[in-house]
């Protein structure tokens, strides 16, 4: 629609006012013909409008000269001149900035508009143009001569383009939306062709100086023409928009009704408690508040985007938004301050762990290096140690005196590479490896971590959980740690790993290679009484709901429990006879019966059951009895070796379960004692004439090493010699074919054992002596040490004369 001025011509139809022709009165115009004679008119400029003759239209005047023009006119009777401005934004134009041809125009009605402006109801009558402005004010005045339409030759080749016209300007009417209804109701009624040609021009979508151009062709043919030329390319652009609306318009609706349902089940949600939107929402607020670099950053954004894409209903959104919860709750570059305070560490581990001074020293050093060195590029601390002697509850204790957050991680069992490394996140149950599992846990990116029971990582078809180890604890690679999960490198450096073990021969030697091993051997008589009294007795009155003045133990039963009712180097059994006993006397309180708190040895035994002491005074008071000194993962114990001849042919029988290296060192013993018979006072008849029975008891008990092979040699003398050997006297070592004693490990663990079992003498071999020296002395008390370079020296010590 074109605008004239303040209000457009569908706005004006709205209001009532018809632009056909045949609907108008013109009985008023008798003196039409009279006035136009005239040669001079008042000239009404207008904007965004070209008036042609035989058109009803109306004008909207703002301007106070054009309002006074219009107003003076109608009641004058006179024609008025209505021409275009050449420029449109003009709010006074002059007479350079009118074209000089118009319309003269009859006014038919005048209505007023509210704040002051009125409506004119006009109709044009002839093309004139300007000749010259006889008067500027208050409005133009001008002389004007008219110009007559040059009439089509072929009239009927006019009509016919006229028919075109009428057609093209129905289907232009009826694909545009922006032209009202009306004005395809008037194109019908119109009979007069060149009327309809000039009310066409009027209305047509044409700017206002191609339309001046319309009105300045005198020829009605090539006006025709032109206008039809102009409306075919408006009609072509019209019908490539509504193709294009409507081939969008498919999508679109498609869209939109994803859309409303998509709202629908997100209103729904939200009513039920949360949504989409809400998801989003919140990992983006708590993405706020975290401190990481600017990869992290993009990395996050990337992720978040991807979200927002994905249709709530699909399985990958649910995939994605626990990949950013995960991601959100990890504590990026957040920290604990470290208390390096070596003196109140030193009391933190005192209180909490009796004896140890060695591991405790070790770890103050460890600490105070880290102070330091304000980093944790350091080695990984290995605690190796029989159970129950407090290798996890140190690393406890560690992160207490460091005032860092804690966690425990079992490794015991574990047979997958992604149990470390974490699964990929498009795997159905996939989750982030243990490692990033424990730091999200802890809160911070620096906690203690102890890595428990990496002796006893196992190995399945789905890769070897040591060998991802290898970059977890090595502080040249953890600064970027790659998890499957995360997909990307994730900052293990500030992460202190203490790992713990019973054994070291099932570990790789390449994870050793990153650890610094640090030997927890186990506890002597006096300390494990004082671990009793400091902190057993207190936590199972605790955890069986007693006082501390329930029940007591004193020394002598204490040390009665640990000597015939314990055998271990730590103390998680004599823990739990203690909880024994704590049981019994809640059942005695709950009962209301009465009973004596201070609990005697005899009722000791009467709670846990009778003793079964091994008394070495009876075990080995015979011929051919040794006892001897072995090492298990649980700590050191002792073995006792027996043989016995019998009428034969000379042949070795050997029983108890053992292995292939016992089975040797048995083998090497009879033949350097076949060797040098004569030294050791034993005749060839009974070498020839005897057989040899070697046993271990235990049987059901797997036995294998070197240690035992001085303790069979032993054995072996006495029985063909006949003579006891020493009680309360034990033995380990290797022995070489030619009667050389060799070292063996597991001296500290060994001797504790010894000591527990009543051994007053120990041999050695001398190269041993090092690993004695640096046992404390006080774990060595009322104990003899030999150390023996030969076999002949052990038979000399060991039997009696």
């Amino acid at each position: 629609m074109t605008e004239f001025e303040d209000i457009n011509l569908e706005e004006m139809i709205g209001e009532g006012f018809d632009i056909v022709t045949e609907e108008i009165d013109l009985s008023d115009l008798s003196e039409t013909n009279k006035n136009s004679e005239q040669k001079i008119f008042p000239i009404l400029p207008v904007r965004n409008m070209v008036m042609f003759p035989n058109v009803v239209i109306p004008i909207t005047a703002g301007r106070k000269t054009s309002i006074q023009l219009l107003e003076e006119a109608q009641k004058n009777g006179e024609l008025i001149g209505i021409v275009s401005q050449k420029n449109s934004d003009l709010e006074n134009p002059s007479d350079k900035d009118l074209y000089l041809v118009g319309t003269l125009a009859k006014i038919i009605k005048i209505i007023k508009l509210p704040e002051g402006n009125i409506t004119a109801i006009t109709k044009g009558f002839h093309r004139f143009k300007i000749k010259r402005i006889v008067e500027n004010q208050p409005y133009f005045k001008a002389e004007i001569s008219k110009l007559k339409d040059s009439k089509p030759k072929n009239r009927e080749e006019y009509e016919a383009l006229l028919e075109n016209v009428k057609d093209l300007a129905s289907k232009i009417i009826e694909l545009d939306p922006n032209i009202p209804n009306a004005a395809n109701f008037a194109i019908k009624n119109i009979s007069n062709k060149d009327d309809l040609l000039n009310f066409i021009c009027t209305n047509a979508n044409f700017s206002s100086p191609d339309k001046q151009k319309l009105l300045e062709e005198k020829n009605l043919m090539a006006r025709a023409n032109k206008c039809y030329e102009m409306m075919h390319e408006d009609f072509r652009k019209l019908e490539l928009r509504n193709q294009i609306h409507q081939k969008t318009s498919k999508d679109l609706d498609k869209q939109q009704r994803e859309y409303f349902l998509n709202q629908q089940i997100r209103t729904i949600q939200e009513e039920l408690g949360g949504g989409p939107e809400g998801d989003i929402e919140d990992l983006i607020n708590k993405a706020k508040s975290k401190k990481w670099s600017q990869e992290v950053e993009e990395h996050f954004q990337k992720e978040i985007n991807r979200l927002q894409r994905q249709n709530p209903n699909s399985p990958d959104y649910n995939v994605q938004r626990n990949y950013l919860d995960f991601f959100t709750d990890l504590p990026w570059e957040t920290y604990t301050k470290d208390v390096f305070d070596i003196a109140k560490a030193e009391k933190v581990l005192d209180k909490a762990h009796f004896g140890l001074e060695d591991i405790k020293k070790r770890i103050l050093e460890h600490m105070a290096v880290l102070k330091l060195k304000n980093n944790m590029k350091s080695p990984i601390l290995l605690l190796v140690g029989p159970p129950g002697v407090g290798k996890t509850s140190l690393g406890k204790s560690i992160a207490d005196a460091l005032g860092r957050k804690y966690v425990r991680l079992s490794l015991g069992g574990l047979h997958d590479e992604s149990e470390i490394r974490g699964h990929r996140k498009t795997y159905i149950g996939a989750m982030a490896g243990r490692i990033l599992q424990s730091i999200k846990k802890s809160g911070t990116s620096n906690p203690v971590i102890v890595l428990d029971e990496m002796d006893k990582i196992g190995q399945g078809l789905h890769g070897d959980p040591s060998s991802a180890l290898l970059e977890v604890l090595d502080p040249e690679q953890n600064s970027s740690f790659y998890d499957n999960f995360l997909e990307m490198g994730y900052d293990l450096s500030k992460v202190m790993f203490i790992a713990t073990a019973n054994s070291l021969s099932t570990i790789q030697t390449p994870l050793l290679d990153r650890t610094e091993i640090i030997q927890i051997a186990g506890y002597t008589l006096e300390e494990k009484i004082e671990i009793a009294k400091r902190h057993l007795i207190k936590k199972q009155q605790e955890e069986n709901g007693l006082d501390s003045k329930s029940f007591k133990l004193g020394n002598p039963e204490l040390k009665h429990i640990i000597e015939a009712h314990t055998s271990e180097s730590g103390v998680r059994t004599l823990e739990k006879r203690i909880a024994n006993i704590a049981r019994w006397v809640a059942l005695q309180t709950a009962l209301s019966k009465e009973y004596e708190p201070k609990i005697s040895i005899e009722k000791v035994d009467e709670i846990l059951g009778v003793p079964r002491p091994k008394s070495l005074s009876e075990i080995t008071d015979s011929p051919g009895v040794v006892t001897g000194l072995a090492w298990t993962s649980v700590g050191g114990d002792i073995l006792f070796i027996e043989s016995i001849l019998s009428s034969g042919k000379g042949t070795l029988t050997m029983t108890g379960n053992l292995g292939t290296v016992m089975k040797e060192s048995a083998t090497i013993a009879l033949e350097y004692i076949k060797a040098r018979h004569d030294e050791l006072g034993i005749s060839q008849e009974d070498l020839d004439k005897k057989n040899i029975h070697v046993h271990v008891p235990e049987g059901a008990t797997p036995k294998d090493g070197p240690s035992a092979g001085i303790a069979m040699l032993t054995s072996m003398v006495s029985s063909f010699k006949n003579k006891k050997v020493k009680s309360h006297l034990a033995m380990t070592g290797e022995i070489t074919l030619r009667g050389k004693v060799l070292p063996v490990g597991g001296i500290k663990e060994k001797l504790l054992a010894a000591t527990r079992a009543g051994v007053k003498e120990v041999i050695l071999c001398e190269a041993n002596r090092k690993d004695v020296e640096e046992i404390k002395k006080d774990y060595l008390r009322n104990l003899k040490v030999h150390y023996v370079k030969r076999m002949e020296e052990v038979i000399d010590i060991a039997i009696e004369k």
